[in-house]
């Protein structure tokens, strides 16, 4: 009897260990399995964005290779606004100005700088100089600060007649841009 019981229970023993088995392998095996979906997941999500990074890097090439088409003009503006706003540099070219030009530069007053309230990255310094010498001279000195790169503004223009020949005196009010 104890080999047919024991045949008889066989089957039942098989089940039990197999519903066991499963039980126990979703136990163990489900939270594993479910990891494994969140990292798949995080893994596309990392993929999308090294893609995006890819996409954004070979614009940045692609403007870098405009940029350099346009190296002449970005250094002409970048000339025009100095990164370093020193007066010492600006004195230097309005005196070589005033000497090419034929005039004499007679004194700079002192200067204000200021930060505009619509571009506050942008400095502003304005000054006083006073130069003598002929009209045509004068013109050229205008004209050389005009074609200059740099941000130049004439605010004011004054002169008085002059005494003797046609040396005039010339007092400007100007206005220099920086950033």
């Amino acid at each position: 009897m104890n080999k047919f019981y024991l045949l008889k229970s066989i089957p039942l023993v098989i089940i039990a260990s197999f519903l066991f088995a499963l039980i126990l392998g979703i136990v163990i095996l489900w939270p594993r399995f479910q990891d494994l979906k969140v990292l798949n997941k995080e893994v596309k999500e990392l993929k999308v964005q090294l893609q995006s990074q890819e996409t954004y890097f070979t614009n940045l090439a692609s403007i870098k290779t405009q940029f350099k088409e346009y190296e002449l003009e970005l250094s002409k503006i970048d000339s025009a606004l100095p990164d370093d706003p020193s007066l010492a540099s600006f004195f230097n070219f309005l005196q070589k100005a005033c000497s090419q030009s034929g005039l004499v530069l007679k004194g700079i007053s002192p200067f204000i700088s200021s930060f505009p309230e619509n571009y506050p990255q942008l400095q502003e310094t304005q000054l006083g100089i006073e130069v003598s010498g002929p009209y045509p001279a004068f013109k050229n000195f205008l004209s050389t600060l005009e074609k200059s790169a740099r941000l130049i503004e004439i605010e004011n223009i004054s002169f008085s007649a002059p005494q003797e020949g046609s040396i005039f005196n010339f007092s400007l009010r100007i206005k220099v841009t920086s950033y």
